[in-house]
């Protein structure tokens, strides 16, 4: 079963083809084909500046997949509410989890047109699951919790799982808690945050270059420290190996020589209590 919101035709009649946009400067580091010239340039440029952010945004995405695999399958968490979803890179979320969950239900939440006009691919779900993808905007989180996708597919008597992979970082303080907060309350005991989001220590210079890049196009992107990321945390359970650098919570052979320096994101998984 699964729910759209807008047809692919006035998607892409909203795509401003001229300006970078971060989730598609993410789709082109990554190795994606959902992008313009405008955010190859942009991609390119940064990379000049710092290499590793292949590396970086790759072990990002693979953090992701971890995490939510993980709340599948030891946790046993079937409902997913993911905000900031970007461009479909296959396996996506709702794979991931339907492998371990195939009745799981999943919410993909997005602003930008270009990911709407591609959300059939993530509206593959498997037959005893949902997804959905809603058009809406973090920073409006009222515009998520009532909306009928999200009352129909989420029963918050059930523990869900809360995913703000890579997104927080273009969010300034002190709106970045608040938000968070507001679309954790509603979600009972039991259920689980997961996050992601820049640093600038373990590269600073570089990141601090990079971020320079971002801002030049009008694209605000605020680096935090351990213990500022930590503070999203504040009142949750850190679920093993606790606040870390990405690749090394709970890696796998495919963090195998991937060094510290080459990764400039901070990720966590928490329990509400």
């Amino acid at each position: 079963m699964t729910h759209g919101e807008q047809t692919d035709g006035q998607a892409r009649d909203r795509i401003d083809t001229k300006r970078a946009h971060p989730a598609r400067i993410y789709d082109y580091v990554i190795g994606g084909k959902d992008h313009y010239q405008v955010d190859v340039d942009a991609g390119e440029a940064m990379m000049a500046e710092w290499p590793s952010l292949r590396v970086s945004m790759r072990q990002n995405r693979l953090f992701m997949q971890r995490a939510v695999r993980y709340l599948a399958r030891e946790e046993g968490v079937r409902q997913f509410l993911d905000i900031g979803t970007g461009l479909p890179t296959s396996p996506n979320l709702h794979e991931v989890v339907q492998r371990e969950r195939p009745d799981a239900s999943i919410v993909y939440v997005d602003n930008d047109p270009i990911v709407l006009a591609h959300a059939e691919a993530l509206l593959t779900s498997a037959p005893p699951g949902r997804t959905a993808y809603l058009d809406a905007d973090m920073r409006e989180p009222e515009s998520i919790l009532e909306s009928p996708m999200f009352k129909e597919l989420l029963d918050l008597k059930q523990p869900v799982a809360l995913t703000v992979i890579a997104i927080l970082h273009f969010i300034r303080p002190p709106a970045d808690h608040a938000l968070l907060r507001r679309l954790l309350d509603p979600l009972p005991s039991g259920s689980f945050l997961a996050v992601s989001t820049a640093t600038e220590e373990f590269a600073p210079a570089e990141i601090r270059r990079v971020r320079e890049q971002y801002e030049s196009r009008g694209i605000p992107m605020v680096s935090r420290t351990t213990a500022e990321v930590g503070a999203f945390f504040e009142g949750l359970e850190l679920v093993a190996p606790g606040l870390t650098q990405v690749h090394r919570w709970r890696p796998t052979e495919a963090q195998a020589g991937v060094t510290n320096e080459q990764v400039a994101m901070l990720g966590a998984v928490a329990r509400k209590p």
